[in-house]
Formats: structure tokens, C-alpha cells, sequence
């Protein structure tokens, strides 16, 4: 619901107002970062896409839209207040650029005395290179846009009337993208943000901005001085058809669908939100939920969210605060305790079957790495364990998942676990990486006297005496001499006693090679198995059910 703000709201809700809170989601409206932090803008742009003109306000505690000015503009751009260049291609920026540009300076004369927009608007248009403003609860009128207060002042003499006054470092403008042609500009002292609602003139307004297209409207966050963080207010269903096709591809199952939506729900309205300090639920990127507005959805995904709206997991009659999901988990799934050190009831690891019943793309991978570009990105991450020697898994998971990596070298030895195993490896320099908890290293083994490794946790034994192997055919066979032969996936290993390993023990090529399955953390959902799943005919709940352990959804 909009609602017309009157001056005399004004005073009386002044000292009630505070920032909004980004703790929950209300009224069923999600915040979501776009850009904030070292990616916030100096300008941002928006444009129509379906419908037209805006309407100028802010969001309150309800994130209910309080209007209080509007255009028919198509195309508007959000700018920090303050001194403006514009280039010859329309780009703003704080800085004078190079070649020829335009300035739109700090100062202005501005006149009070304006009961409402319209009463401000009427008055700008008489004065001519003037905007209505909504500075501190109260709408004036700026004239000019001067780059210093002296030509200000003078101005001011020459109109015989107003006074000089600067744009603040908590102001926003609004002008016509591209142009030096001033709407609106807003400025509350960092109490309140700006906020931006596209008008769909009768059907759901739908805006472009970055090249995608998105629902809802906007909020512009201007920390004193800096840049302005962006922020989608949408509705938590909009949001839903979003999130899940850049999670998801669209044009898979419904039924995988519908998990996907649920999940997606689920991590919007947890209470936790660990980026609530920038005054938002979620932020728009993998280190939340991937979301880039609707661009992407398609009639399955829309009816996916349609089909499971208000739907979310829960665990012991509460909100589930981890609903993770990971692209496919290379045969098994992993208790959450085992990767990132939290015991979650509902994160329990176990065999999925359902991966190896649909094709996946490059789910079976390989990556080298030279002893120097280990020991060289085991420095950056401050781990230095001097030249790399040896590399090994030096413990897996009851389901067969990686739980500790050890690196020996000339300055040291170093072990990490849990989800350290994977992204340890990650270099964007080298651009290598390991993609999933599921894997074996050839090239490195435990150095030392050690022993004969027999199985996948570490264990070993010191020497072959008194063991027996038992063959496919039940076959019980007693090992003799110095050395034995295993077949793994990896090919044949010689195990040798009184320090042998069913892993190489040694690099002969200064190399470690990294063979693994799947994409991801291992953690909850697997989004392959969800399709395979849906592939066989399991409904969004079977599959569910099978990836989070004593759930329901409701």
C-alpha cells in the first residue's frame, strides 16, 4: 500500500524514525543486496522494462512504500549528491574526466515554504534550472547547481530570494539517465534511504538495471561520503522466481523445481542474516542465494514457486537455518559437522544413488599441481609450509568424503579439514581448483616410517604379517613378502611393508595429481540428484526427504 505523506506527518514522526532493520523479512518483502561495499555505485541506472515513470519515497519498518514525488521519465539514474561530471557519453562520475564533460556542481539556492510535491514541482518549473528536493522531512525547491558558493550567493541576490546551501554526503539525486536534467533529490541525513518504485501503469512493473531484469522496487543506501549500495525490495515469492533459475536451470523437472523453491524460501526468511548490517535479508551472490532479478524464469519455474508458495523446511518444529544445497556431490553426501565443524540434525551425510542416473557435465575432474604452485598458494593463504613435498588425504569420512588434507614440505607439515580441503586448493592465479570433498591425491603420500594403509580413515598397519584378503569370490588368501599389489581408481599402487601406503608414497614428477567427482560442498541437496530424482519420478518432497534428514515442509 502507498501512502501520501502530508507536512504535517512530517514533525510529528521525526524523532520516531529510525533504519530500517534487516533482521527478518516483513510483510513478505525481501530485501536483497545487488551492489553494496567495494561494489557499490557512484550512479546507478534504471529502466523501464514493463510499465513507466517512478515514483521517489522510502521503504518504512513495514516496508510498506511511502511516496512522496513521482516522473513519467523512463529512464532515471540514481547519483551521489555532491559535485557531478558528466562525459560526452552521459557516464557520471566524481571526478573530472577526461576530455569534454559537463559539471553539475554541489551548490544551490534553495527556497522553502512547500506544502507537498506537487506545490514544489509547480514552483520548479516556474524558476526554471530548479528540482524539487525532500531535504530532512521537509520539501524544498533547488535552483542551479553551482560549483561554488559564491556563485551561489549571487544567484540567490539576483532571484531576491532563497539562500545558498550544498548538497550533503548523505544526499542522493535523481536525473534523467544521461542527462544533466535534475528530478529529484532526497536527503533525510542517512536516517532514511531513498527508495525508487517503477510504476507498471496497471500491470507488475518490471526494471531493468545492470542488463537484467528485475521485480519490486528499489533502495539506495548512502553511507556518509561513499558510493550507494543498491537494493531490491521484492516480494518473497518474486524473489523465489529468481533465485531458482540461476540456481537451477529452468528447463529442468518440476518436481526438482519445487525442491529448489523451497529451499530457496527457506534461506530467505532465516532469521540469521549475516549481512543485516547493510541493511539487507540477502545478498545477491553465491555467498547467499545466486539472484539476478527475474531474467531467467520460465512458465515451469514460475509454476514451481506457484505450486509450493509459503512452503518452507523445517526441523524440530523450527525454521531450518542452513537449507545449503550444492551443485552434485560425487556419490555421497556429507554431515555438516565433517565440513564446516556444526552439528546440524537435519545435515547428515549419506550414499545418493540418484547422481549416476542423469547425465552431468564434466562431473568426473582432474587437476594438476607443480610442488611450487602448492607451496606457492599454501603462502598466500598463510600456510607456509615451505617447499611442497608431500600432499596426501590424510583422513576420509565414513562416506568416503575428504576430512583432512596434510601437506609436508621444507618448513613444516600443515593438516586442514572440513571444507578447508576444497578451497584450499582454489587459485585464481593458476585458475586450478578442486570442486567437491570426493577425491584422491596421486603423487604424495605420508612420509616416515608409517605403515600399510587399509582403509580410507588413515588407519594402517606396520607391516603385512598375519594379512588376509578376501576375493570377489569369497576367497580368503593370506599376503606374504615385502610388498603387495591394490588396484584403485587411480590405477595400480604397490604397497610396501614398513611404510608402503595404498597411495604412491612418493613424487617422482615434483607433481600432484587431484582426481574427484562432483561440484560442491557436499552439504544438503544435491541439485543434480533433485533432477535425477524428478527424472525417476519422486515428487519435490521425496526429494527432500531424502537430502535433509528429519525435516518436514509445511
Amino acid at each position: 500500500m502507498k501512502k501520501i505523506l502530508l507536512t504535517t506527518f512530517f514533525v510529528v514522526t521525526f524523532f520516531a524514525l529510525t533504519t530500517v532493520s534487516a533482521a527478518a523479512v516483513s510483510d513478505d518483502t525481501v530485501k536483497v543486496g545487488l551492489r553494496y561495499s567495494s561494489t557499490a555505485l557512484f550512479s546507478a541506472n534504471l529502466e523501464n522494462a514493463v510499465g513507466s515513470g517512478y515514483e521517489f519515497g522510502y521503504f518504512d519498518d513495514d516496508r510498506e512504500f511511502e511516496s512522496l514525488g513521482w516522473t513519467g521519465e523512463r529512464t532515471i539514474s540514481m547519483t551521489a549528491a555532491g559535485a557531478i561530471y558528466m562525459n560526452g557519453d552521459g557516464t557520471y562520475s566524481a571526478s573530472p574526466p577526461s576530455g569534454g564533460y559537463r559539471c553539475l556542481g554541489a551548490w544551490h539556492v534553495e527556497i522553502s515554504g512547500f506544502r507537498d510535491f506537487e506545490d514544489a514541482q509547480n514552483a520548479a518549473w516556474r524558476y526554471g534550472g530548479a528540482y524539487p528536493a525532500w531535504i530532512d522531512w521537509t520539501y524544498v525547491v533547488r535552483v542551479g547547481c553551482y560549483e561554488t558558493r559564491d556563485e551561489a550567493e549571487r544567484a540567490a541576490a539576483q532571484m531576491g530570494e532563497g539562500y545558498a546551501v550544498c548538497s550533503s554526503s548523505t544526499g542522493v539525486v535523481v536525473t534523467v539517465t544521461g542527462t544533466t536534467e535534475l528530478l529529484f533529490e532526497f536527503d533525510c541525513s542517512g536516517v532514511l534511504d531513498l527508495g525508487v518504485l517503477p510504476d507498471g501503469q496497471g500491470d507488475d512493473a518490471v526494471t531493468w538495471f545492470k542488463g537484467y531484469r528485475y521485480a519490486g522496487g528499489f533502495e539506495y543506501a548512502r553511507v556518509t561520503g561513499g558510493n550507494l549500495s543498491v537494493i531490491n525490495v521484492v516480494n518473497l515469492e518474486d524473489y523465489v522466481k529468481g533465485v531458482i533459475t540461476t540456481e537451477m536451470s529452468g528447463s529442468w523437472p518440476l518436481e526438482a523445481l519445487k525442491a529448489q523453491a523451497v529451499c530457496a524460501r527457506t534461506y530467505a526468511l532465516r532469521t540469521s542474516k549475516h549481512l543485516s548490517a547493510y541493511g539487507f535479508d540477502v545478498c545477491a551472490t553465491s555467498d547467499c542465494q545466486v539472484y539476478n532479478g527475474i531474467s531467467l524464469a520460465t512458465a515451469t519455474s514460475n509454476q514451481a514457486v506457484e505450486e509450493t508458495a509459503g512452503e518452507c523446511l523445517y526441523y524440530g518444529g523450527d525454521l531450518v537455518q542452513d537449507p545449503v544445497y550444492h551443485s552434485s556431490n560425487g556419490g555421497a553426501t556429507e554431515d555438516a559437522v565433517n565440513v564446516w565443524g556444526t552439528e546440524k540434525g537435519y545435515l547428515k551425510g549419506k550414499t545418493d544413488p540418484y547422481e549416476s542416473m542423469t547425465s552431468i557435465s564434466n562431473y568426473s575432474w582432474t587437476v594438476t599441481y607443480s610442488a611450487s604452485e602448492l607451496s606457492w598458494i599454501l603462502q598466500q593463504k598463510g600456510y607456509d609450509v615451505g617447499t611442497v613435498k608431500n600432499v596426501y588425504v590424510s583422513e576420509y569420512t565414513p562416506q568416503g568424503n575428504v576430512k583432512k588434507v596434510t601437506f609436508e614440505g621444507t618448513g613444516g607439515t600443515k593438516t586442514v579439514t572440513g571444507d578447508t580441503c576444497r578451497t584450499i586448493f582454489y587459485s585464481s592465479t593458476y585458475n586450478k581448483s578442486v570442486q567437491s570433498l570426493r577425491f584422491s591425491i596421486n603423487g604424495g603420500g605420508p612420509s616416515g616410517s608409517g605403515g600399510v594403509y587399509v582403509n580410507g580413515s588413515g588407519s594402517c598397519l606396520s607391516s603385512l604379517d598375519g594379512v588376509s584378503v578376501i576375493s570377489g569370490g569369497g576367497t580368503v588368501t593370506s599376503l606374504s613378502g615385502e610388498s603387495v599389489s591394490v588396484i584403485s581408481s587411480t590405477g595400480t599402487s604397490t604397497v610396501t611393508a614398513g611404510g608402503g601406503t595404498v597411495r604412491p608414497t612418493a613424487s617422482d614428477t615434483g607433481s600432484f595429481t587431484i582426481t574427484g567427482t562432483g561440484n560442491g560442498h557436499n552439504v544438503g541437496m544435491s541439485q543434480y540428484g533433485a533432477k535425477a530424482m524428478a527424472e525417476q519420478g519422486y515428487d519435490y518432497l521425496d526429494i527432500l526427504e531424502f537430502y535433509y534428514t528429519n525435516i518436514t515442509v509445511r
